[in-house]
């Protein structure tokens, strides 16, 4: 396969990629069209259900920063939503993640593992439902989020970000109420064990073959458009 990402044709119901393809995987800034994360992925399957991406160990992605080179969590939660930011280049260090996505639902699920493929957590990602476009799937992260254990017990994350990025404007309480309920949604999910919690994703393993997807120069393009290009492995 080669280095660069894919793109496909067609319209979001019908276009689909290979395993092995390389995509985006994006986020727009909150309250804003330009994106801020990005993140090069080597598509695991994609069908009518489900889209899996694989982020690789050593992957180079974007993240936002401040302006004055300050890490976004280590800012104060006070100030972290209303200092100037720009983003900055990192390698993803550590294992690597599955992400898991269902069309339409205002959530994905990742999985992490430590050392040695020792399965630590799901991650419930609560956000905009995922928008293909030709060379990847951009969204807007909701903030809060749900960690699931391997004995299926679960818990709240960043409540606090949720409640800031209230205050700083980010999130209005409209949207803030959407996406309590979604998270409420993905709960009623993880209490009765359904999709993808049951389907033994922890034990898949990426195929040895494939390469670390590159970022493009052009990865935070917003003029998107279909191209009958296509790079398969």
């Amino acid at each position: 396969m080669t280095a660069d990402i894919v793109e496909t044709t067609g319209t979001a119901d019908i276009a689909r990629w290979a395993p092995g393809d390389h995509i985006l995987w994006r986020y727009r800034a909150n309250a804003s069209h330009l994106i801020h994360i990005c993140r090069p992925v080597t598509v695991v399957e994609d069908t009518a259900e489900l889209l899996a991406v694989w982020l690789a160990p050593g992957t180079i992605c974007v993240k936002p920063q401040l302006t004055d080179g300050t890490s976004v969590h280590h800012e104060p939660l006070s100030t972290r939503y209303t200092k100037p930011r720009t983003t900055a280049r990192s390698q993803w260090f550590g294992s690597g993640v599955l992400k898991l996505a269902r069309p339409g639902e205002p959530w994905s699920v990742w999985l992490f593992w430590d050392h040695g493929w020792q399965f630590r957590n799901w991650y419930v990602n609560l956000e905009e439902p995922l928008v293909r476009w030709d060379r990847g799937m951009d969204s807007e992260d909701h903030f809060l989020d749900i960690a699931v254990y391997p004995d299926r017990s679960w818990e709240w994350k960043d409540e606090d970000e949720f409640a800031q990025a209230q205050r700083a404007g980010l999130m209005g309480p409209e949207q803030a109420e959407r996406v309590r309920a979604a998270g409420q949604a993905a709960a009623a999910t993880i209490e009765s064990w359904g999709a993808p919690f049951r389907d033994g994703w922890e034990n898949w393993r990426p195929d040895p073959a494939w390469s670390v997807p590159a970022l493009p120069a052009d990865w935070g393009r917003t003029d998107k458009k279909h191209t009958s290009a296509h790079s398969r492995s």
